[in-house]
């Protein structure tokens, strides 16, 4: 096992950000399919027992009806992808897109404990998960890989803002003794 592991390491595929490109890109695609179902009643319909008990959703059918709730998921699901994907080459953007989508699956995740009929009873109920409930639960691991989107990308703005005004305050050190070699040659 130990000759594996050190082979592994040694490997290009722990060298870089491979994981980091990889994540990302799985979110932008996932958020393309996720915003693509929300155009079509199949899925505004699938969507009315998660809204219906959603504690931070459960407003949107009153104010923008089953198909507008909908399509409204649906634009915030590809607003975030979208945001995702730019972040390959702005990491500012990158930040905004991983923050919507904490947002968006913290949102998801809080459903988990209201809905009905979610726990297996012939198994004992909880933690036998069962229908929607099961489904929801991918939305944990999807919030967490939504969060170590932001930290990385959080982290990567911090350093490139620190690096800037280094280099700038460097810069101005460098102009203000050029212009004091000068005024003591004149």
């Amino acid at each position: 096992m130990n000759s594996l592991i050190t082979l592994l390491t040694k490997t290009r595929l722990l060298k870089g950000e491979l994981d980091y490109h990889l994540v990302r890109a799985s979110m932008v695609i996932v958020y393309f399919f996720f915003g693509y179902q929300k155009w079509f009643d199949y899925e505004a319909q699938g969507l009315i027992p998660f809204f219906t008990h959603g504690p931070l959703i459960f407003w949107m059918y009153t104010v923008f009806g089953i198909k507008g709730s909908s399509y409204l998921l649906g634009v915030s699901e590809w607003l975030f992808g979208a945001l995702l994907l730019a972040g390959f080459w702005n990491k500012k953007v990158g930040v905004l897109g991983a923050l919507g989508s904490i947002v968006t699956f913290f949102c998801t995740v809080t459903i988990i404990p209201f809905m009905p009929d979610g726990w297996a009873k012939s198994a004992g109920g909880f933690p036998a998960m069962i229908g929607n409930v099961a489904f929801l639960m991918k939305d944990v691991v999807l919030l967490a890989v939504s969060g170590y989107l932001f930290k990385q990308d959080l982290l990567r703005v911090t350093v490139a803002d620190e690096s800037a005004r280094h280099e700038k305050h460097e810069d101005g050190a460098w102009a203000t003794s050029l212009v004091k070699s000068v005024q003591a040659k004149s």
